[in-house]
C-alpha cells in the first residue's frame, strides 16, 4: 500500500518535494521548495483527459501507462539524484493516480517516499484558510508615504537581524502604480503569488516586528489575498516623508533610464484622462525632450500625490523622515519600543 501523510508546513523543512504534475500546472503555481518532474507532458494531460471522457477510466489508464512506462528508471533516477538523502514527498494535483504511481516506483526502488494527501489542492485549501484568518507573527507596521520618498529603498536597508522585511511589490514584481511595470514582468499567477508570501509570512519569527510598505487592494494585476488589507488597515501607520526635490531625484535614479522610455510613454497615455488634456501634452513633451527634473515634478504635483492624498483616509502613529535612512532606522525603533495604549 502507498505510504500518504497529511499537508503540514513541517513537511516543507522535512521532505524533498517532487510535484509530477504537467509543466503548465507546476508554473501556475506549486508548494514553495517544490522540483518539477512531470509524469504527463501539457499535451499528454489533455490526451489522457480527452481518452477518460470518451472511452472512460480504464482505457485512460492503459494509455497513461503506455506513455510512461519506458520513462520511470530515468525518472527514478532523477529524483533520487536530487533528494540525495531527504525523504521524498510526492504529490499531483488531487492526490490521485500520478503521484500515487511516482511513490510506488520510488516505494518499489527502495527510497522512502510518500504521496500527499489531497495533493496540490490540500496545500492550496490550507494557504486560502491561512489568509483568510491572517493574524501576523508580529507587531505589523505599514510603512505609507508618497512616491518617491524612498519607502521600497528604506526597507531594504533596515536590518535584517532587528526587523522581518516583506517586501509585497518585490513578491508581485510590480511597483503597484500607473508606471510601476516599468523593467518588470508580472508574469507570476495570483496563486503563486499567495504561496511565495504565505511562505515569507509562515517563517516569520514571533514577536518580532514585521514591517511593509501600504498597498492598495491591487498590486499590478495581483490582489492582497483573504484579508491581509484589512489587517494592515488596523495596523500600526507610519508616515514617510522627505523633500519634493528628494523624492524627484530618487524617481529619476530609479526609471530616468532611456530604455524606459517607452514604456513610460505608454503609462503616461493610459492616466492621459485624469491628467486632463492640457496637462497631458505638458508633461509628454518633458518626456519626449528627456527633461526628467520636470516630467518627475509634473507627475507627483499632477498625478500621484493628488491620488495618494484622495485615498488617504487615517492618520499616522509616527512621522519619519527618510531624508538619513540610518537616522530613519533608530526613529523606527524608538517607535516601537515606546509604550502603546
Amino acid at each position: 500500500m502507498t505510504a500518504t501523510a497529511v499537508f503540514t508546513e513541517a513537511l516543507l523543512d522535512t521532505h524533498f518535494l517532487v510535484d509530477v504534475r504537467t509543466p503548465l500546472e507546476f508554473e501556475e503555481d506549486h508548494l514553495p521548495g517544490a522540483v518539477n518532474v512531470p509524469l504527463l507532458d501539457n499535451d499528454e494531460r489533455v490526451e489522457i483527459g480527452i481518452l477518460y471522457k470518451q472511452q472512460g477510466p480504464h482505457q485512460a489508464r492503459l494509455r497513461g501507462l503506455e506513455m510512461t512506462a519506458a520513462r520511470f528508471p530515468a525518472l527514478v533516477k532523477t529524483i533520487a539524484d536530487l533528494a540525495g538523502n531527504r525523504p521524498i514527498l510526492v504529490y499531483c494535483w488531487r492526490g490521485g493516480l500520478r503521484s500515487k504511481t511516482v511513490t510506488s516506483i520510488l516505494d518499489l526502488s527502495g527510497f522512502h517516499a510518500v504521496q500527499l494527501q489531497g495533493g496540490y489542492k490540500a496545500y492550496r485549501a490550507h494557504v486560502t484558510d491561512y489568509f483568510n484568518e491572517f493574524r501576523p507573527n508580529g507587531p505589523l507596521i505599514v510603512l505609507h508615504g508618497l512616491t518617491g520618498s524612498g519607502k521600497t529603498a528604506f526597507l531594504h536597508a533596515l536590518p535584517g537581524d532587528r526587523f522581518t522585511i516583506i517586501d509585497l511589490e518585490g513578491l508581485a514584481n510590480h511597483r503597484g502604480s500607473a508606471f510601476g511595470a516599468l523593467g518588470l514582468s508580472q508574469t507570476l499567477s495570483q496563486k503563486h503569488f499567495e504561496s511565495i508570501l504565505w511562505n515569507a509570512l509562515r517563517q516569520t519569527p514571533q514577536g518580532k516586528p514585521i514591517i511593509l510598505e501600504g498597498e492598495s487592494r491591487r498590486i499590478g494585476k495581483i490582489s492582497l489575498p483573504g484579508n491581509l488589507y484589512e489587517v494592515m488597515g488596523a495596523s500600526s501607520k507610519i508616515w514617510c516623508e522627505t523633500s519634493l526635490e528628494t523624492r524627484i531625484n530618487r524617481l529619476i535614479h530609479e526609471y530616468g533610464k532611456d530604455e524606459y522610455r517607452e514604456e513610460m510613454a505608454i503609462a503616461l497615455l493610459r492616466i492621459r484622462k485624469k491628467l486632463g488634456g492640457e496637462k497631458y501634452e505638458e508633461i509628454a513633451g518633458y518626456l519626449e525632450s528627456w527633461d526628467m527634473p520636470l516630467f518627475m515634478k509634473g507627475l507627483l504635483e499632477n498625478y500621484y500625490d493628488k491620488v495618494y492624498y484622495k485615498t488617504r483616509d487615517w492618520v499616522e502613529e509616527r512621522v519619519l523622515s527618510l531624508d538619513n535612512f540610518a537616522e530613519a532606522t533608530l526613529e523606527l525603533e524608538k517607535f516601537l519600543l515606546a509604550p502603546r495604549n
